[in-house]
């Protein structure tokens, strides 16, 4: 092995021009994202800042990260000051100040990375592959209160995300980032020495390659499967409920029920909490039968169960609250339920709450739901359907475990996600926010990941069928009210990610922290 400046990082800009360079690279990874959504910005997004970060110290790698993280999420979730300016009641400058603290915390992730990663180039490993697991570490391990991945802004580009079913949405991710290393590693490199960076263009642009190729032999693979599986006609039911009045909710959701079953709809979906009020754990089968048995076809639905307390729990309450999704055949009967476990923080519980219940009388529009703790699938016939509610689909760790714990042959989701639309969009002109996109494009993964169709409703938007590629089957807009129908498939394909999980990131994460630490040998010239 010949000795290359990969032992000895060298700076390559000023401290001032890194600064601009991460700033660049903030800017860039939301133009790239959804939202603003171009795509192909996504494959130079990082180049900036890969080559403000080169050879400069540890802190100041930190500091670089931080503020280009900083800026990214608060362009890319600007919703974040709309949300919070229309439901809070707070000053505009109040919400724009506590949208910046979220923003920051959230650009941490990013300088997570940037610190791992000149850690590791400081002690004498190899630029790449030191970006590489640093990514896989700040992506796997810090703790997001909106979880996203870099992969998310090609989600509609199928064939370049196929290696989720693989390594998730970190391999995927993976793919672009190795290309943005090798054309920093061109800028930085080509015209001084070219020997010495040849061989990390050449590993970024094959990864990139293997995985167009692999992209295209699986979908080939995946499209023959679909055609052997049975099908299922699904309706999605987007009706669009005002957050505070929902007096029309299950009317309006019953004359869209009927026109998905004139389109042919088997299995009819309704969103997150979609039926008002609150139904007794003992005796709720007897309350919601009355509106399932007039949706006149199989449906999964959302609506909220309580559970009777002997002593006074959060809030006051004598009985601690569920948000659940129930199924329920063609008679409407119903036949199970799943209960919502990754609960909002702040929004459907207050950390801390159930040991120090005035906190709730401090945050008192903070929600006291409990979290449920069954994995099992909702069954209809022989079939099993994994279901999740509102952003647990953009997990993948826990997908994973509802797809290993009940080896289901459909994916559906019920979401609501008004509280972070645009009021004013319902006029048809006012543009939305990019937060329902984005969770719709995140959810996407999990299909691909799995190979199932996963069948999502959104109270306002976005809704829609996603096959087992990535694919759109049906989809449709946001703040208006709606029926969707689209053929979907019972199907299981066992694959590597559903099996192995995040293994592997967690072996990268733990060599990338040894890199940070011990120092690598220097060989001989």
């Amino acid at each position: 092995m010949s000795v290359d400046d990969n032992w000895k990082p060298e700076k390559v800009f000023g401290t001032r021009a890194a600064v601009l360079l991460a700033t660049l690279t903030g800017v860039l990874f939301p133009i790239a994202f959804v939202g603003i959504g171009v795509w192909p910005v996504g494959f130079i997004a990082w180049v900036p800042l890969l080559l403000a970060l080169r050879g400069q110290t540890p802190r100041l790698a930190l500091k670089l990260g931080l503020w280009s993280g900083f800026l990214a999420v608060m362009i890319g979730f600007s919703w974040l000051t709309q949300m919070l300016s229309t439901f809070s009641g707070f000053p505009l400058p109040v919400c724009v100040a506590f949208a910046s603290i979220v923003s920051f915390y959230q650009g941490g992730s990013i300088g997570l990375l940037a610190y791992a990663y000149a850690r590791a180039t400081e002690r004498g490993w190899h630029r790449g592959l030191s970006f590489a697991g640093a990514f896989a570490l700040s992506e796997l391990v810090y703790p997001l209160l909106f979880p996203w991945y870099f992969a998310a802004g090609f989600h509609e580009i199928p064939i370049l995300l196929q290696t989720a079913d693989l390594g998730g949405p970190i391999l995927a991710s993976l793919v672009f980032v190795g290309v943005n290393i090798a054309i920093a590693e061109v800028v930085a490199e080509a015209a001084k020495r070219w020997r010495a960076c040849r061989r990390s263009i050449a590993v970024g642009l094959a990864i990139f390659a293997l995985a167009l190729i692999y992209g295209d032999l699986r979908i080939r693979a995946i499209d023959a499967r679909i055609a052997r599986a049975e099908p299922v006609k699904i309706g999605l039911v987007q009706s669009h409920i005002g957050l505070l009045d929902r007096k029309r909710a299950v009317k309006d959701s019953l004359a869209l029920s009927k026109a998905a079953r004139d389109q042919g709809a088997e299995l009819l979906v309704w969103s997150e909490a979609t039926i008002p009020g609150a139904f007794d754990v003992a005796t709720h089968q007897r309350g919601l039968e009355k509106v399932t048995k007039e949706i006149g076809a199989a449906a999964v639905v959302g609506g909220v169960l309580y559970e009777r307390l002997e002593q006074t729990g959060p809030k006051g309450r004598r009985a601690r609250y569920f948000n659940s999704a129930f199924i329920a055949d063609a008679s409407g009967k119903i036949l199970g339920r799943y209960d919502k476990q990754f609960l909002l923080m702040f929004g459907e519980y207050l950390p801390l709450g159930e040991l120090l219940p005035i906190l709730y009388e401090w945050s008192p529009n903070s929600g006291a739901f409990t979290a449920g703790t069954s994995f099992e699938p909702l069954r209809l016939g022989t079939h099993r359907i994994a279901t999740t509610i509102c952003y647990e689909d953009i997990i993948p760790s826990f997908v994973n475990k509802l797809v290993r714990a009940g080896d289901p042959d459909l994916l559906v989701n019920l979401t609501n996600d008004r509280w972070f639309q645009n009021e004013a969009a319902a006029d048809g002109v006012t543009p939305d926010t990019a937060e329902p996109w984005q969770h719709y494009a995140l959810a996407k993964f999990r299909s691909i990941e799995h190979r199932m169709f996963l069948a999502r409703v959104s109270n306002s938007g976005v809704s829609g069928i996603i096959d087992p590629v990535g694919r759109v089957v049906v989809q449709g807009g946001t703040m208006k009210r709606e029926a969707l129908v689209g053929e979907a498939r019972y199907m299981r394909v066992a694959t590597v990610y559903s099996v192995i999980g995040n293994a592997p990131w967690w072996a990268t994460s733990a060599m990338t922290l040894v890199t940070c630490f011990m120092r690598r040998r220097r060989p001989r010239a």
